[in-house]
C-alpha cells in the first residue's frame, strides 16, 4: 500500500546518511527513490543542472548505498553529472537547494566537499583508472574495503577507460565496475537466461568446480593438456553464444547482468554477489536517461544540461530571442561555407548539439564525424584527414581539448597540418565549476609552433575568423565563450589578415588590450574613464598568436602604460604574450598591468559572479586603470 504524500516526504527527511537505508524494506526504498527523483526535478527546474543523467541513476544510487558501506567503501562516479541522488543521500540533502551556486555545493563529486566523494571529477572516462588506483593503494596498505566505479556507456568510449579495463583485468585486484548503460532497453520476457547465468557464474561452487576440473585435466598423462585446451575451446564457444559480456570476460572481468537498472531488488542481489567475487567484476545495469520525468525521457539530450525551466512544459524560464549563441553562429557559418567547399569536414567528440554542429550533421552526414568521448582520437583523426587533403574543423569544448595536448602538438603542429580547432566554452563557464571552465587554452596553445590563435569579440568576428582559418596552410584555433552575442550585422564575411588587430578607441593616457570576450567590458570602462578625464586607447587584438607587433608597440610607446584584460589564467596567457613582446622589442620601460583569472579553481557560481571575483567587471577594469595611471604619475 502506498503511503501518503506527507509520509513520503518524511521518509526522505529522515535519511541523514546512507546507513539509514539499511533499515528500509524494498517498498520503502522504492518510495525513497521517487522522493529523491521529485526533489531533483524541483531543484533543477529552479537552478538548472544535469537532469536526465541524474534521474537515470536514482534506483542505482539507492541500491549502491543500501548495500555498500560508504564512506569506508569508495564509490567513484565517472564524469559526475549523475551524482545528485548520491549527494542527497550522503548528508547534503539540505544543501542541495544551493547546488551549483556561489558558496554552495558543487554539481560534481568533490573531495573537499565530503568524505563520500573519494575522487573529484568533471571529465569523463576517469573512474576506472581512479578506482583502480584507490584499490591498489588499499592493497598496499592491506586494508579491507570495496572500491566501486560507476561508468556510463558513453564514457566507456574514452580510450582512458579502455586502458584501465585492460590493466585491471591483467593485475586481478578486487574492483567492482558498474556499467550504467542507458542506450539499451531490456525485455523482461527474455531476462531469465542472463539472470540465471549471472547467478550461476557468481556462485562460489562454480569457481571451485572449474578450478578442480582444470587441476585434474592437467595431470592426466599425455592427453591431459589437449583435453584442457579442448574444454577451453568448448567453454569459449558456449560463452560467445550465451554470455553478453564476453568482451569484459576476455579482459579478465567477471560479468554480471544485464540487470534492470531501475529494479532496486535485482540490483541489490547482483551487488551482493559482486561483493563475494575475487578480482575485477563488471555489473551491467540498463537504465533510462530522464527516468520518471516524461519530458526528459522523450528528450534526454535537451535535459542533459539545462538552465532553469518550467516543470510542466520543460521550456526555459529565460529566453533572449534578440541574441544568439557563439556556438550557433559558428555552426551556421560552417554549414554555409561547406556548401561552397566540399573539402570541409566537421569532427566533434560527443558534442554535436553543444558545439552547434547538429545542422551540419544532418545536412552533410557523410562529412560529419562524432568520435564519441575521445578527444585524442578526434584530433589525430583530423590530422590524418588534413594529410589526406580535407579541411577538418574540430569543435570541442576548451576544458576537454586539454586532454589532447600531445596530439595537437605532435600530430598537428609538428606536421604543419591545416586543422581548424573551434574551441567552444572558452573562459568562465559558470555553474558547472572549475572542472568545466576553459581557462588554460591560450597557455597550452600559444607556445606551440605554427599554430594561429584567434579570439573573436562577437558573432561577426567568429565568422570572419572561421573563413580566415580555412584559408591557412597550417593549424589554427578560434577560441570563444559560452553564451550569447549579437546576431550577424552583415552577410558579407571578410577574410582577416593573420596577426592584425584593430584600434577601437584612441587616447594617450593608457592602452587597454582586451582579448576576445573582454572587449565589451573594456569599452564600457573606456566610457567611465573618460568621465574621470582619463583618455585611453583600446585595441581588439583579434589574434592572440601572432600578436600585431606594429600596432601594439606603437600605442604602447605612445601611452607608456598598458592594461591587458583576458578571460584566462594569468600564467602563460595573453598578458604574458604582451610582456614577451615588449621584452623582445626592448620596451621594458613600459608599465604593464595584467588582468585575468587569478584563481582558476574558484568553484562554481554564475559567470558574472566568477568574473567579478577576479576583478573582470567593468568596475574592476576602471579601478585597475586608475591605479595604474596614478602609480605612474607618482613615479614621474
Amino acid at each position: 500500500m502506498t503511503k501518503s504524500g506527507d509520509q513520503l516526504s518524511k521518509l526522505l527527511s529522515d535519511i541523514e546518511h546512507p546507513q539509514s537505508l539499511k533499515k528500509l524494506n524494498s517498498q520503502e526504498l522504492n518510495q525513497l527513490a521517487q522522493e529523491i527523483r521529485e526533489l531533483i526535478i524541483n531543484v533543477v527546474a529552479k537552478k538548472g543542472g544535469h537532469l536526465a543523467s541524474s534521474l537515470g541513476v536514482v534506483e542505482l544510487t539507492v541500491a549502491l548505498h543500501s548495500i555498500f558501506q560508504a564512506p569506508k567503501d569508495k564509490i567513484v562516479w565517472d564524469v559526475g553529472h549523475q551524482c545528485y541522488a548520491h549527494k542527497i543521500l550522503t548528508g547534503r540533502k539540505d544543501l542541495f537547494q544551493e547546488m551549483r551556486s556561489l558558496g554552495g555545493i558543487s554539481g560534481f563529486p568533490r573531495r573537499e566537499e565530503s568524505p563520500y566523494d573519494p575522487f573529484g571529477t568533471g571529465h569523463s572516462s576517469t573512474s576506472l583508472s581512479a578506482a583502480l588506483g584507490i584499490a591498489l593503494a588499499r592493497d598496499l596498505r592491506q586494508e579491507d574495503y570495496k572500491v566501486i566505479a560507476v561508468i556510463g556507456d558513453g564514457a566507456l568510449t574514452g580510450g582512458m577507460a579502455l586502458e584501465a579495463l585492460n590493466y585491471a583485468g591483467e593485475i586481478d585486484t578486487d574492483l567492482i565496475a558498474i556499467l550504467n548503460d542507458n542506450k539499451l532497453s531490456i525485455d523482461q520476457n527474455v531476462g531469465g537466461l542472463p539472470s540465471h547465468l549471472a547467478r550461476l557464474r557468481s556462485d562460489p561452487k562454480y569457481y571451485r568446480l572449474k578450478e578442480e576440473l582444470e587441476f585434474f585435466l592437467e595431470r592426466i598423462p599425455a592427453i591431459g593438456k589437449t583435453m584442457l585446451r579442448s574444454a577451453e575451446r568448448l567453454k569459449d564457444s558456449v560463452k560467445y553464444l550465451l554470455v553478453p559480456g564476453v568482451l569484459f570476460e576476455e579482459l579478465g572481468f567477471t560479468y554480471l547482468g544485464p540487470v534492470d537498472g531501475h529494479n532496486i531488488y535485482n540490483l541489490q542481489d547482483l551487488m551482493r554477489q559482486a561483493q563475494k567475487i575475487k578480482g575485477p567484476v563488471l555489473l551491467h545495469a540498463v537504465t533510462q536517461k530522464g527516468k520518471g520525468y516524461s519530458l526528459a525521457e522523450k528528450e534526454p539530450c535537451y535535459f542533459h544540461g539545462i538552465g532553469p525551466f518550467h516543470k510542466d512544459t520543460g521550456k526555459l524560464l529565460v529566453s533572449d530571442s534578440s541574441s544568439i549563441s557563439y556556438s550557433e553562429i559558428f555552426g551556421s557559418s560552417l554549414l554555409k561555407m561547406a556548401e561552397d567547399d566540399e573539402s570541409i569536414v566537421a569532427i566533434t567528440a560527443a558534442m554535436a548539439s553543444g558545439t552547434g554542429l547538429e545542422p551540419f550533421s544532418q545536412k552533410y552526414s557523410q562529412r560529419f564525424y562524432d568520435v564519441g568521448i575521445a578527444e585524442q582520437n578526434a584530433v589525430t583523426m583530423g590530422a590524418g584527414m588534413a594529410a589526406g587533403g580535407r579541411k577538418p574543423v574540430i569543435a570541442i569544448y576548451s576544458t576537454f581539448l586539454q586532454r589532447a595536448y600531445d596530439q595537437i602538438l605532435h600530430d598537428v603542429c609538428l606536421q604543419k597540418l591545416p586543422v581548424v580547432f573551434a574551441i567552444d566554452r572558452a573562459g568562465v563557464v559558470g555553474e558547472d565549476g572549475e572542472t568545466h571552465n576553459g581557462l588554460f587554452d591560450y597557455a597550452y596553445l600559444r607556445h606551440m609552433p605554427e599554430i594561429v590563435v584567434m579570439a573573436p569579440t562577437n558573432g561577426q568576428e567568429i565568422t570572419a575568423m572561421l573563413k580566415t582559418a580555412l584559408t591557412l596552410q597550417g593549424p589554427s584555433a578560434i577560441r570563444y565563450p559560452k553564451g550569447k552575442t549579437s546576431p550577424l550585422s552583415s552577410t558579407k564575411i571578410e577574410t582577416l589578415l593573420p596577426g592584425k588587430g584593430v584600434l577601437v578607441k584612441e587616447g594617450n593616457d593608457l592602452l587597454i588590450l582586451a582579448a576576445g570576450s573582454m572587449l565589451p567590458r573594456a569599452l564600457e570602462a573606456w566610457e567611465a574613464l573618460k568621465r574621470e578625464n582619463i583618455y585611453c586607447s583600446v585595441i581588439n587584438p583579434r589574434f592572440i598568436k601572432p600578436l600585431d607587433k606594429e600596432l601594439i608597440c606603437k600605442w604602447a610607446q605612445t601611452c607608456k602604460k598598458v592594461l591587458t584584460v583576458e578571460e584566462h589564467v594569468l600564467a602563460g596567457g595573453f598578458g604574458s604574450a604582451v610582456l614577451e613582446l615588449f621584452e623582445e622589442e626592448n620596451m621594458t620601460q613600459i608599465k604593464v598591468k595584467r588582468m585575468g583569472i587569478k584563481n582558476p579553481f574558484t568553484g562554481q557560481g554564475s559567470r558574472e559572479q566568477i568574473l567579478k571575483l577576479n576583478g573582470l567587471s567593468t568596475e574592476g577594469i576602471v579601478q585597475e586603470a586608475i591605479k595604474l595611471c596614478q602609480a605612474t604619475a607618482n613615479i614621474n
